[in-house]
């Protein structure tokens, strides 16, 4: 069924779910090089942390000129510390530590310089690289500006403030894309409802637009990988900051500081896709001409699953189980229905979705051997990814009763987020069709309202309950036009 976001009521637990937290082990991630001990050498040389002050983490956070932390570490913090200290408290205070640590308030520092300038200028590029949008806020900007005026690297400070901005840029346009595709994609129709005594309305439909699966599996994985796109990491991290009962300061972000736009987009598009597949089913006015639909759609669906695209296969198979659509046993009947059944036990939630996890895990190996952007294709399913990790931040707290940061915690979180940055990284193999990506987001759909009053004129009700409700809306639609 349609899918909500970032709101613990509108969850519920996956059978079975245990958050099981584990830390990376040591050289498991790609490793800066060292040149001895650092305030941070326990990263590396000894076990890994599970709990830490605040302050401590931000220590290990810092370069200096004989330690770089690990790129695990960097953005496990980078994506977790925002619950705890502002990001721009955080840089303020990392570059105040490079200041006092390497004396760069001093005039003779050029020796310093040379060794530690490339490894803060490192810190800098991952942080704008992967958390570009904590850059918006004009006080970080800031912060870079005043660390790489006393280390004098003006050119790479330039070039690391072109590629940012090229960045936000990118972000912005992407925002407006998604404000209109929203603004186009919430024309539900109700009145495109052809009351079978009357002549059906001219209305397009998706077979008229595409009646190849394969091709338009393509193009829902085009829409997919493009949502995949704009969501930042810290978008997992603010759709569910809260007040921590152990942190006696304001919590981190207020209302219109807590973006979470790219990834709300993201259930909205889900959503809209379950049903646009129920519209398009119960619009045909003839039984024989919505079992060919039932029946494309089964086709898109397992296309969808070779592909690796699980999160169209999960809208689809929503779709087409909403009461509106199940309901009609007469068109069912007309469908050859063996690889819908199939396709949904796939997607079947017993055992926390055991056979879907199975699948996705076989689709994620394929990716990491795959010589061929097609192969590299995994597109979760995204409701449950968000679930997973809401349970993880429900599950285990933030901060440890002594006071300490758990870092184990956010270990398991940023295992979870990066895997996912490093599905959303792949570029679409396919070429896009301006046609039918155009009608998947403005295709005008029925609101649950209209789907029911679609299948009921479809085929007629089957009890009072129905008759009753059946005369309800076509008397709403009625006076509605």
């Amino acid at each position: 069924m349609p899918q909500t976001v970032c709101s613990g009521t509108m969850f519920t637990t996956p059978s079975g779910f245990s958050p099981h937290l584990a830390c990376a082990e040591p050289g498991e991630e790609e490793e800066a090089p060292q040149e001895g001990p650092g305030p941070g050498a326990c990263l590396a040389d000894g076990p890994p942390i599970t709990s830490a002050s605040l302050d401590t983490l931000i220590q290990n956070l810092v370069p200096t000129t004989d330690y770089y932390p690990e790129k695990a570490y960097v953005f496990t913090f980078l994506l977790s510390a925002r619950l705890f200290i502002p990001p721009p408290d955080l840089l303020a205070r990392v570059c105040e530590l490079c200041i006092k640590q390497q004396q760069l308030d001093q005039t003779n520092k050029q020796a310093k310089v040379r060794k530690f300038g490339p490894k803060i200028l490192q810190l800098l590029t991952e942080w704008t690289e992967t958390f570009p949008s904590d850059f918006r806020d004009e006080k970080m900007v800031g912060h870079i500006k005043d660390i790489i005026h006393r280390i004098t690297y003006w050119k790479t400070l330039n070039q690391v403030l072109q590629k940012l901005n090229q960045r936000l840029a990118l972000m912005s346009q992407g925002e407006e894309s998604i404000i209109k595709v929203s603004l186009n994609a919430s024309s539900i129709s109700d009145k495109l409802v052809a009351f079978k005594t009357k002549p059906p309305p001219i209305q397009k439909d998706m077979l008229s637009i595409c009646n190849d699966p394969y091709t338009l599996a393509q193009q829902l994985t085009h829409v997919e990988l493009e949502h995949l796109s704009r969501i930042g990491p810290e978008e997992f991290v603010q759709a569910f900051v809260q007040k921590d009962p152990l942190d006696g300061t304001q919590p981190c972000f207020s209302e219109q500081k807590k973006k979470t736009s790219n990834l709300e987009a993201y259930v909205r598009w889900f959503n809209r896709l379950c049903y646009l597949v129920a519209t398009e089913i119960c619009m045909p006015a003839k039984k024989k001409q919505r079992a060919q639909v039932i029946e494309f759609f089964i086709d898109v669906a397992r296309e969808c699953f070779n592909i690796g695209n699980f999160n169209s296969l999960m809208a689809i198979i929503s779709g087409m189980n909403m009461s509106p659509v199940s309901r009609l046993k007469k068109t069912w009947s007309k469908a050859k229905t063996a690889k819908f059944f199939i396709l949904e036990h796939q997607m079947d939630p017993t055992g926390n979705f055991y056979n879907y996890r199975t699948a996705l895990r076989g689709a994620a190996h394929r990716s990491q051997t795959a010589n061929s952007n097609r192969e590299r294709i995994v597109i979760p399913f995204f409701s449950l990814l968000i679930k997973d990790i809401y349970f993880l931040n429900e599950g285990c707290a933030n901060r440890l009763p002594t006071g300490h940061v758990n870092f184990e915690k956010f270990v398991e979180l940023a295992r979870q987020v990066g895997e996912f940055m490093t599905w959303k990284q792949v570029e679409c193999p396919f070429e896009e069709d301006r046609a039918i990506l155009h009608y998947l987001h403005t295709a005008p759909i029925f609101s649950e309202d209209g789907l029911y009053l679609a299948s009921y004129e479809s085929e007629s009700p089957e009890n009072q309950v129905e008759k009753d409700r059946w005369k309800a809306l076509r008397s709403n639609v009625l006076a509605k036009t």
